[in-house]
């Protein structure tokens, strides 16, 4: 089964926390939410939400992939969280994959992900980095990082997560129990 680590931040999104947690569950994917520091997280427009380990047990197991929401100043705590650098780097070393969205590509651009790649992010957050291509498509795959727009773009993000775990059988599963249009 595939594991998926979510780590969050004070100042996450919490359209794209919850959306990317959701729909990977719902995929039969395994995910662990990890708090960088321990207790609740409250989320950018206050929601609080309740991790299942902090960062430091979660970094004692192995996983396929990381996602980061964004949000902000979410994707701030993250980019300045060692522990988060270290762990992208050596995700990317192992040939796993690194996802993020909104502004939290900005994080994979300090661990050095997106030099020669594609990626997409919130406007403005990619566009002053040397050696990215920035796109403004909903989703954008390159190799093994994945990125994305934003809130608006979240489910649609989830939904190419579980397919690049899962396949397209199990993404079109999950997309016809959401109803949507």
């Amino acid at each position: 089964m595939a594991k998926v680590l979510v780590p969050l931040a004070d100042g996450c999104e919490e359209i794209e926390a919850v959306t990317i947690v959701d729909l990977l569950r719902r995929a039969g994917i395994e995910v662990v939410t990890a708090g960088l520091k321990p207790g609740i997280v409250k989320a950018s427009r206050g929601v609080q939400l309740v991790p299942d380990v902090t960062l430091d047990v979660a970094l004692q197991d192995d996983y396929d992939m990381v996602v980061l929401p964004g949000g902000m100043p979410g994707a701030s705590h993250l980019k300045d969280d060692a522990r988060i650098l270290d762990l992208l780097k050596r995700m990317a070393a192992a040939g796993k994959y690194t996802a993020a969205i909104c502004a939290a590509p900005m994080v994979l651009a300090e661990a050095g992900l997106l030099k020669g790649k594609q990626a997409t992010s919130y406007p403005g957050f990619l566009d002053a980095l040397p050696g990215v291509t920035v796109s403004s498509a909903a989703v954008v795959q390159d190799g093994k990082v994945l990125t994305s727009r934003g809130a608006g773009t979240a489910m649609d993000f989830a939904l190419v997560l579980v397919e690049t775990l899962k396949g397209a059988a199990i993404r079109q599963q999950v997309e016809a129990a959401l109803v949507r249009p």
